[in-house]
């Protein structure tokens, strides 16, 4: 079985393409995040983005903590299963062909829970990158989004001193126009005195308001420039979070892929031990285990012998004795008989007078 593969294509040429093959910019997101309804405080595109990668490292984390799970559920297998090989009768007393595929069964058996055990190691490695990973990419962001909360910081302090600035000038336009409705208001009055002070009165006003309008401009100049220091920031950092998230997005796919693979070989491996056992099994021969059996545990070929009937009152009759083969019966035979002492006869002595056989 072969392993399918990605392309090594470069990240800007692969890592963003779409889905029908056609190549996609990949700094998409540096003009579409600046904020929200033009207002110059706003951080919500920013925080959009921050909370996305957020999730992408959590994701990551999620994934990272899947592998750990699922090494541990295969080490706990493997080990049960090597218990299971190793400890557990299984067909012991089987002899001959069969035996022998049942050892054969019991080592794979036990290669397979090797196999198992060793995928488990291999996936908290697989666990102990994907972590690497995730706090390389947390130290890159890092720098980033400290000059970035640094930027929003200053453009928001020049912000509140060019509002005040504002503030300030608009007072003094309304002092001056109101100084100035004065005079007119007083120009009928014969008391020189009193208009002398409503034009003194108006020229320091006057005064006032060039002074402040130039403070107002010179914080709004102020101000556009850090508000231009802040978008190109801003830009260069949706950039860097751009070609940040490609990467993670490359890397976790790889990994998933990865993942997958090896999840596949097991299988494969698995099937490879598997059909060893079948192999054996193969030439595994009812007729040369139960020949084998016969050789070597047979018991005789001499049937036992029937049981006779005996009768209790004429045990003479009897031809055999019960549980033993026909032949003479010794045990149960008549008395011999009595010799006669007949005076014709020559072959016999007397027995009351002691004489002995002649010729």
């Amino acid at each position: 079985m072969q392993h399918r593969t990605r392309g090594g294509d470069t990240l800007a040429q692969r890592l963003c393409s779409s889905g029908h093959g056609h190549e996609v910019d990949i700094t998409v997101t540096n003009l579409n995040f600046l904020g929200k309804n033009s207002d110059i405080l706003s951080t919500a595109g920013y925080d959009c983005i921050i909370q996305h990668l957020n999730n992408g490292r959590k994701n990551c984390k999620e994934f990272e903590d899947f592998l750990k799970e699922r090494a541990s559920i295969e080490e706990k297998y493997g080990k049960d299963l090597l218990n299971l090989s190793r400890k557990k009768p299984c067909g012991q007393s089987e002899i001959n062909t069969l035996k022998r595929a049942l050892e054969v069964f019991k080592q794979q058996v036990d290669s397979v829970a090797q196999c198992h055990i060793q995928l488990a190691q291999t996936l908290r490695e697989e666990a102990r990158k994907m972590e690497e990973f995730r706090e390389k990419q947390k130290l890159q962001r890092k720098k980033t989004e400290l000059l970035m909360d640094a930027a929003h910081k200053q453009k928001s302090l020049q912000f509140k001193k060019t509002m005040d600035a504002k503030k300030i000038y608009e007072q003094k336009c309304r002092d001056k126009d109101e100084a100035e409705q004065a005079v007119h208001r007083s120009a009928n009055l014969v008391n020189p005195k009193q208009q002398e002070k409503l034009f003194v009165k108006l020229a320091t006003l006057k005064t006032a308001v060039e002074d402040s309008d130039k403070t107002y401009m010179m914080h709004i100049s102020a101000l556009d420039k850090i508000r231009e220091g802040w978008q190109s920031e801003h830009i260069k950092a949706c950039e860097m979070f751009e070609a940040q998230e490609c990467e993670r997005i490359n890397f976790f796919r790889n990994a998933l892929w990865l993942h997958m693979n090896q999840l596949s070989q097991q299988c494969v491996t698995s099937d490879v031990m598997y059909e060893e056992v079948r192999k054996s099994l193969e030439v595994c021969s009812i007729e040369k285990d139960i020949a084998f059996f016969v050789n070597h545990r047979k018991t005789g070929q001499t049937p036992p012998a029937p049981i006779m009937y005996e009768n209790f009152y004429c045990p003479q009759k009897n031809t055999a004795s019960q549980g033993k083969a026909p032949g003479p019966n010794l045990a149960r035979r008549g008395p011999l008989p009595v010799p006669k002492s007949l005076p014709d006869d020559p072959d016999y002595s007397l027995v009351d007078d002691y004489s002995l056989i002649y010729q």
